[in-house]
């Protein structure tokens, strides 16, 4: 296969960390396998945190520290939530790659080539609970030709069972002092203009995820050029406007229905999705000044029943229009339940 021209790499894999020790900001984590690639005997391993952390980045540089670039495909198997891996694809894929022994382990071209493969299941908490079921055997049968390296968000998605085979890595949220030093890396690399404003928005809507944060950058570059600008930043990542935020939240302030439904009217005629309205507005309740803690517990606790309704396939416009009815009440000292004559 043709090797991937520079100008059309995504960002995120051409400045991916090669080895363990330049993974930003998990210094712990870092400590820990570091010395494990010393021995080269790797446990099975779990790895557990927030969105765009290191944790697929710190897997792949075990792989690729262990075995080098000519072994890697024959002794590494990616699969991530693109995959199909229901309980077939355990009981088939899966084992027929873990049952498969390797050699005794010499090493290569400065590798150490440890006589045993590596399976990385990326955004393993997507697996269904039968399919994890059906790993623990094949984990226990194949364990000294096979490891397995887990990777998720959610811990608590993992059956225990599962979770208690594995050596467990929790990979801390990036700080924003973190996230701002790598971008600055990127963009200097790069050649990109960005103040200190663009910067400030970008680690803040990319909410500590760097990954994310990458991405946003290289869409702003290839659409705005080299000099990009808050407004690019907000434009290519989603984010509704802090001012379109700011009126609705106004709105319920004003305790007058009509100018909330006003509001609201225009969020859906403007097409902003109501789930990343309600995430943002919760920013606005929470680190508001002049809201008394009773009435933040008041709209946060409605902000988290919509939400779920909204995954549940409610309709937008009802669930916004709920919100600001409730906001508006609690932010006015109105009463709770409306009594009809």
């Amino acid at each position: 296969m043709a090797p991937v021209a520079p100008s059309s790499q995504p960002w995120v894999e051409k400045y991916r960390p090669k080895q363990v020790k330049d993974v930003a900001h998990q210094d712990e984590v870092v400590r820990v396998l570091t010395n494990t690639l010393e021995t080269s005997n790797c446990p099975h391993m779990l790895f557990y945190g927030p969105p765009g952390t290191g944790k697929t980045t710190t897997a792949l540089a075990i792989a690729h520290q262990l075995y080098g670039p000519e072994m890697y495909k024959s002794r590494v198997l990616e699969l991530n939530a693109s995959d199909d891996r229901g309980i077939n694809v355990v009981r088939t894929k899966i084992k027929d790659f873990a049952a498969v022994a390797v050699g005794s382990g010499s090493r290569q071209g400065g590798y150490p080539c440890p006589p045993y493969k590596i399976i990385i299941l990326d955004e393993a908490d997507s697996m269904t609970e039968d399919a994890q079921n059906a790993l623990r055997r094949t984990m226990e049968t194949y364990s000294k030709v096979t490891r397995f390296f887990f990777i998720c968000n959610y811990i608590s998605r993992i059956i225990e069972p599962l979770a208690s085979r594995c050596a467990k890595f929790r990979f801390k949220p990036l700080s924003e002092e973190i996230m701002s030093n790598r971008i600055l890396h990127i963009c200097k690399a790069e050649g990109l203009t960005l103040d200190s404003e663009a910067l400030s928005t970008l680690s803040s809507i990319s909410q500590g995820d760097l990954r994310r944060a990458i991405t946003y950058l290289q869409s702003a570059a290839r659409l705005f050029g080299s000099t990009i600008s808050t407004k690019d930043l907000i434009s290519v990542s989603g984010v509704i406007p802090q001012d379109v935020v700011q009126s609705l939240f106004m709105a319920c302030k004003s305790g007058d229905f009509d100018v909330a439904d006003k509001e609201v009217s225009n969020i859906i005629a403007e097409g902003y999705p109501v789930s990343q309205m309600l995430s943002q507005l919760l920013e606005v309740i929470v680190n508001a000044d002049k809201i008394s803690d009773e009435q933040k517990a008041r709209i946060c606790k409605k902000l988290g029943e919509s939400d779920k309704c909204l995954i549940d396939g409610a309709d937008e416009y009802l669930q916004l229009m709920d919100v600001a009815c409730h906001a508006m009440r609690a932010l006015c000292n109105m009463p709770e339940e409306l009594h009809f004559s």
